[in-house]
């Protein structure tokens, strides 16, 4: 029977510890903050800036919100992203994505301090991570080596496969499984025979963005699956880009969806706060 990896449980673990670790900060007199800017009322930015603001007062965290109009100009938000970069009481900077399209989402990203890139996107954190010097990490795919380290599943000598190149999930996760000594292929829509590549991993990520597309033909026997798709189905159901049911006969370890990598984004955007206050 395939172990269910518990997002959840995992996650708030994570917040437990830092909550711990936040209060000794305030008792030596370091307060951590970090600035949300949201521009324009996307439901499920609003839904995501929600959720981060409450993980916030959960844990202690200090957070400052810039709910901004629709229409701001891309100057107007870069003069804020000046303002809060020079703030010696501002950790951490977080610009809700997608941005309107009049703003360019790339000089928005440049434009945040690498010191409060909690989000890991800044290319210096990014390149940081290549060359394995210290930075700021994307929070889902560093949420994904904490979700297998805390269920006992090595990474070391593995064949680990990731589905999906994307710059925040696909990219970053390979190179921290190479980090952890893992034995890393990059998978893409490119691929040629996808199923004989996905079928050699010990470990495999999907993150194509597909509905329930990886079915139990691309699972070699035991290996360890993890989804970081969501959807909605046509019942209006949350899903992953794996077939859940289909796939936990032949794998010994699977994330769901909801609660398996959903929970670690935010809990590793914690962390990454607090890492902040102490750059």
């Amino acid at each position: 029977m395939a172990k269910i990896i518990d997002g959840k449980a995992i996650s708030a673990q994570i917040k437990e510890e830092l909550k711990e670790k936040v209060a000794a900060m305030k008792a030596d007199g370091i307060e951590v903050t970090l600035a949300v800017i949201q521009v324009g009322k996307d439901a499920a930015s609003s839904v995501y800036v929600g959720n981060k603001k409450k993980a916030c007062a959960y844990i202690g965290i200090r957070s400052l919100a810039y709910e901004l109009e629709e229409d701001t100009s891309q100057e107007e938000l870069l003069a804020l992203i000046e303002d809060l970069n020079g703030r010696n009481d501002v950790n951490g900077i977080l610009v809700q994505l997608p941005l309107p399209g009049h703003i360019d989402e790339d000089k928005v990203v440049r434009a945040i301090s690498p010191r409060k890139d909690v989000d890991g996107f800044h290319p210096q954190s990014v390149g940081a991570l290549c060359i394995g010097q210290k930075g700021f990490v994307s929070c889902t795919p560093a949420g994904i080596i904490q979700l297998l380290k805390r269920s006992g599943i090595g990474i070391e000598g593995k064949e680990c496969v990731v589905i999906g190149r994307s710059n925040i999930v696909g990219k970053p996760m390979a190179l921290l499984l190479l980090r952890e000594n893992g034995t890393v292929t990059v998978a893409h829509s490119r691929t040629k025979d996808l199923k004989e590549v996905t079928k050699r991993a010990d470990i495999l990520i999907v993150a194509v963005g597909k509905p329930k597309m990886i079915t139990r033909d691309y699972i070699k026997e035991g290996a360890v699956v993890i989804d970081v798709g969501i959807h909605r189905n046509e019942g209006n159901k949350l899903c992953g880009d794996v077939d859940y049911e289909d796939v936990l006969p032949v794998c010994s370890a699977i994330t769901p969806v909801p609660g398996g990598v959903g929970p670690m984004t935010i809990a590793m955007l914690m962390n990454n706060c607090v890492e902040s206050a102490g750059c």
